[in-house]
């Protein structure tokens, strides 16, 4: 044996015993390769424990995406809430009034200019010809702030409480203190500002602000056109309507579309306007993992992948896509009280959530030529998770890199060791 020989020996067992080193090493990481989510048959463990499962695996096909497709949408304004009363003249504090109060001739107690005077009917000009005049006289009042305790002024009446009255009332009223002191009086009371009956509009429109309603029932259209129409192309805007402590939401289409959702206001609504505000998120071997908006009128889920730029051909394992919610317990015909469903390895109990909700993993095998019809039909909705598992060989592509990444250098090094 040469010099060179015994020195290559040694080096070349060396070199060997590394990489045999670094293999066992990639062996015994193989089961902790990341690969961005979980893989399909993990997916369906989760659904199958006995001890308690934390998800409801659902298969999608053309019954269930036909099911879920037809559930009546969520309650719309006029089932949630219904068409308020449009709103009486009922007078409130902070209000503005005008008040014009006309007299039969002679008038001489409200002292009012010519250009003030307006011409009676005949019977009263016959009546009044004797004192040789032929006009009322009209005396105007305007802006009448309702004072915070209930009350304006109005001269010679004196002070009227009007908080709670219609302004038919406060004419009465009015009439009846000048009685005696004007010559037949005649009153009109106008609301001409409330400060109490009025939407608020705010959001996507061309101008945000107040509304005001009047007896003649403003509904949600009339207030967004007051407020100048949306800014954004209806078919991608949402209408928010706040009563009290109820809040609902409809696509502005439906409104459109149909005239039992356009209700009418009630003092104190607020009417918000929303551009896009569903999305979902697409995650694991898809084109693009992110957030993606989609309009209120609704979206497929063969359309979310679409715009999530489909299934990574590289990677994607099409039997293993998945689509994560959160579902009432009872619409999945589970009873709160004893969460309990029937699976092929008995009965497993299922974790329900403080809102009476259970997590549900939609499966779809996108092998089948059937499911991508089923695919048009399943609707997606807001805050949902789409997830494309890897393909099983991806993983062991995985494991052949690390090996050929680290195996190979060190064989060229002890070959070219050999060779010296």
């Amino acid at each position: 044996m040469t010099k060179n020989e015994k020195g290559a020996t040694p080096a070349l067992g060396s070199h060997l015993g590394t990489a045999l080193a670094v293999v066992l090493a990639a062996l015994s990481g193989c089961s902790s390769f990341s690969s961005g989510g979980p893989s399909a048959r993990a997916v369906t463990r989760a659904s199958e424990n006995r001890a308690g499962a934390p998800v409801y695996l659902v298969d999608i096909d053309m019954a269930l995406a036909e099911q879920l497709a037809q559930l009546p949408a969520d309650a719309g304004f006029a089932d949630s809430m219904g068409s308020a009363r449009p709103v009486a003249s009922i007078i409130q504090a902070g209000d503005t009034l005008n008040v014009s109060i006309w007299e039969a001739p002679p008038a001489v107690l409200f002292n009012s200019s010519p250009a003030s005077t307006r011409a009676v009917s005949e019977s009263i000009s016959a009546l009044a010809q004797g004192n040789g005049s032929t006009t009322a006289r009209q005396s105007n009042f305007p802006g009448q702030m309702v004072n915070v305790d209930g009350t304006i002024m109005v001269p010679f009446a004196g002070r009227l409480p009007v908080t709670g009255r219609t302004t038919r009332d406060v004419e009465i009223e009015i009439v009846r203190r000048l009685r005696g002191k004007a010559h037949l009086p005649q009153v009109e009371v106008e609301l001409v500002r409330s400060a109490t009956t009025t939407a608020t509009v705010v959001g996507e429109f061309t101008n945000s602000g107040i509304v005001p309603l009047t007896a003649k029932g403003e509904r949600v259209l009339d207030a967004i056109a007051q407020a100048g129409g949306t800014r954004q192309p209806v078919n991608k805007m949402t209408i928010q309507l706040t009563r009290g402590t109820m809040v609902q939401s409809l696509p502005l289409e439906t409104i459109i579309r149909n005239p039992r959702q356009n209700v009418v206001l009630a003092p104190g609504d607020v009417i918000t306007g929303y551009f896009q505000p569903l999305s979902f998120t697409a995650l694991g071997a898809t084109g693009a993992n992110r957030e993606i908006m989609f309009e209120s009128t609704g979206l497929t889920l063969a359309e979310a992948l679409a715009r999530a730029g489909g299934l990574n051909d590289d990677k994607a394992n099409p039997s293993g896509a998945f689509v994560f919610r959160f579902e009432d317990a009872r619409a999945m015909g589970i009873d709160p009280a004893n969460p309990v469903r029937v699976t092929a390895k008995g009965r497993v109990p299922v974790k329900v959530d403080a809102q009476g909700r259970v997590a549900v993993i939609y499966r779809i095998n996108l092998r089948e030529p059937s499911t991508l019809f089923a695919a048009q039909r399943f609707p997606m909705r807001d805050k949902d998770l789409v997830y494309v598992s890897n393909a099983p060989i991806v993983d062991v592509q995985k494991f052949v890199n690390i090996i050929s990444s680290s195996l190979f250098p060190i064989i060229s090094v002890d070959n070219a060791l050999s060779n010296n």
